[in-house]
């Protein structure tokens, strides 16, 4: 890329959760250098560019876009530069835009992405808990079947949980958690990088509570701890389930058994199997 040109092919740009001044140099480039933008609302969009004193035509991007649209912005990608930009954060996540990048590589066309901004990490940055593993499930379903069976999925994930969430939602969907998942420590973040940033911490339990009747406004996302550890079985738990096992199975397949339903290391199941057998 050099100070007048842009090479052809899709753009993908992070874009500021909430302040203005968070978008690089680099993708500040990128946008002014385009030759037309994909945008998620172009209103909104508008408001970046005015910021970064750019004039660019925008076309809107979005899940309601059909096949054939996306079919016309793969063929231009051959002589134009074009940048896919969402509302706020990083293209794709939790957002549209896979299909478009999926046809434009299969076509041939150069992708590059211009990273940035992204709600989850800077979420997961504030929260103070573990990020060594966590997992992503966007917008939980609205209605309450799905969202319990959905987190019914997900219960035992031994993970970080990240979720994004509106205001009007927030009360219940913690109530939800609390009751699907168990006691266990979490953080509404909410207005990242804006003037009103905050990110409140406590069991889940009494985060619903705090929430129940007065629901927050602006983007939020909510953060999740991973389950506590097992406990491990005593002597006289794994005895009694290998006494069931044993009266239907051999001690190495009772074992085995006992192991994982217990959570214990087969090792020692099959050691205190042999035990019994005898």
């Amino acid at each position: 890329m050099t100070e007048k040109s842009l090479a052809p092919g899709l753009h993908i740009v992070a874009t500021p959760i909430g302040n203005l001044g968070d978008l690089g140099p680099r993708a500040a480039e990128t946008l002014r250098l385009a030759d037309r933008i994909l945008a998620e609302d172009t209103r909104v969009t508008a408001k970046l560019l005015a910021h970064i004193g750019a004039k660019v035509p925008m076309v809107r991007y979005d899940d309601h876009s059909s096949e054939a649209e996306r079919d016309r912005i793969v063929a231009r990608l051959g002589k134009e530069a074009i940048a896919l930009v969402s509302d706020a954060g990083t293209p794709l996540i939790s957002d549209p835009g896979f299909k478009l990048v999926r046809a434009a590589r299969a076509a041939g066309h150069h992708v590059q992405t211009v990273p940035g901004p992204s709600a989850v990490t800077a979420a997961l940055t504030l929260a103070g808990l573990p990020t060594d593993r966590f997992f992503f499930l966007g917008f939980l379903p609205a209605k309450a079947k799905a969202r319990n069976d959905t987190l019914s999925e997900i219960a035992a994930v031994r993970a970080t949980l990240v979720i994004y969430e509106s205001g009007p939602r927030l009360g219940d969907t913690l109530a939800a958690l609390d009751e699907q998942l168990g006691p266990r420590d979490a953080s509404v973040a909410r207005e990242i990088s804006k003037l009103h940033e905050e990110c409140v911490s406590g069991t889940l339990a009494e985060l619903a509570e705090r929430y129940a009747e007065a629901p927050p406004k602006g983007e939020i996302v909510v953060i999740v701890g991973p389950p506590a550890d097992p406990r491990a079985a005593g002597d006289d738990e794994l005895d009694a389930a290998l006494g069931e096992a044993l009266s239907r199975l051999t001690p190495s397949r009772a074992a085995a058994e006992v192991a994982q339903k217990l959570n214990v290391p087969r090792k020692r199941a099959y050691a205190r199997a042999l035990e019994r057998s005898k």
